[in-house]
């Protein structure tokens, strides 16, 4: 399915009350773009606050989520909100497609990649760090992930900001 026809799809999904699942058009509001900004430096500090608690395996979802809170204030300074991810980044990607935002697709893998299919055990992406932290019996983070981990989301989280808050 291409990417304009998700987005439709999920439009229509969007329709069907508070609960939906799909994206749904919202009035723009300051307000809820800078809660999902707010939200999203509320995770980043809890990257370190999980590590600094013995549950660093909960910092790549702290990173994951910080970021996807971007792309919600993203999707909120367009008119829309989200209630699924697939939706979310659909979104994110034809965006990205049409020049209108400065994130690169390479960036965009970084916290989702619909084509993955490699393995994640070598992966220093955020999305797979994730996936192996929250699917695998591993509690902790070793160090050098842990730093990638961490230095990606930062880098990744400024330039998504800046990128809410440009006019």
């Amino acid at each position: 399915m291409n990417i304009n026809d998700k987005i439709k799809e999920c439009l229509k999904e969007g329709e069907s009350g508070e609960r939906h699942k799909g994206l749904r058009k919202i009035d723009v509001s300051e307000e809820i773009i800078l809660g999902h900004i707010h939200k999203a430096v509320h995770n980043f500090n809890a990257i370190d606050f999980f590590r600094s608690g013995g549950y660093s395996d909960w910092s790549a979802s702290a990173s994951f989520y910080c970021l996807y809170h971007c792309l919600l204030g993203i999707l909120a300074k367009h008119g829309l909100e989200s209630r699924n991810q697939n939706c979310t980044f659909a979104f994110i990607e034809n965006l990205i497609d049409k020049g209108e935002i400065s994130l690169t697709k390479d960036e965009l893998k970084e916290i989702f990649d619909r084509d993955v299919r490699q393995d994640l055990e070598f992966s220093t992406k955020i999305l797979d760090i994730r996936e192996k932290m929250q699917y695998s019996i591993k509690t902790h983070l070793e160090e050098k992930e842990f730093e990638i981990l961490k230095e990606r989301t930062k880098f990744l989280l400024d330039k998504l900001r800046r990128e809410i808050e440009r006019e």
